[in-house]
């Protein structure tokens, strides 16, 4: 299994447990599920936990509900992006720590990530009313700020996260 890391916080963002493809060389776009979960149990959305032996009515056990990437890895919802300005300015100083610890560590990868950069960033922004904003679980706006959006696959809503590759470390466990 792999764990993928934000390069500037060290957050553990997401693993390879999730259904995810690469976008443009540069986006992980990672498909989330809507879950509850009770203490360790965790039911799937739309499950019948009475009818498959689980919580019964009335139990006042704690239930957690949200997206699993989100409950999983302890993403933050962040709301400091309250226009696509602020974002953006957000994004152009990230991609620079981004590109200088990519200069260090990867430098083949330093093209790659110029020339797809901008053409995924045009088009997620283009998007931008439609997303939610997470960091990792210290909160840090300085580090990455994963996007979050609904999108209908097969006739459901699923919530897709969108993570910067070369924002990442990949670490094997």
């Amino acid at each position: 299994m792999k764990i993928y890391k934000d390069i500037i916080t060290g957050d553990e963002m997401f693993t390879d447990t999730y259904k995810m493809k690469l976008v443009d060389e540069v986006i992980y776009e990672v498909q989330g599920k809507l879950i509850s979960r009770n203490q360790d149990n965790i039911i799937l959305a739309g499950a019948n936990p009475s009818a498959e032996g689980g919580v019964e009515e009335g139990n006042d056990d704690s239930v957690e509900t949200g997206v699993d990437i989100v409950l999983n890895h302890r993403l933050q919802e962040s709301f400091a992006f309250g226009d696509k300005k602020s974002f953006t300015l957000h994004l152009k100083d990230y991609m620079k720590k981004v590109l200088e610890k990519l200069q260090d560590s990867a430098p083949h990868q330093v093209d790659v990530f110029k020339n797809n950069m901008n053409k995924a960033m045009k088009d997620i922004l283009g998007r931008f009313k439609e997303l939610q904003f997470f960091t990792g679980e210290s909160m840090d706006v300085e580090g990455m700020v994963a996007m979050c959006e609904y999108r209908d696959i097969n006739g459901e809503s699923v919530p897709v996260f969108m993570f910067f590759k070369h924002g990442l470390d990949e670490e094997k466990v």
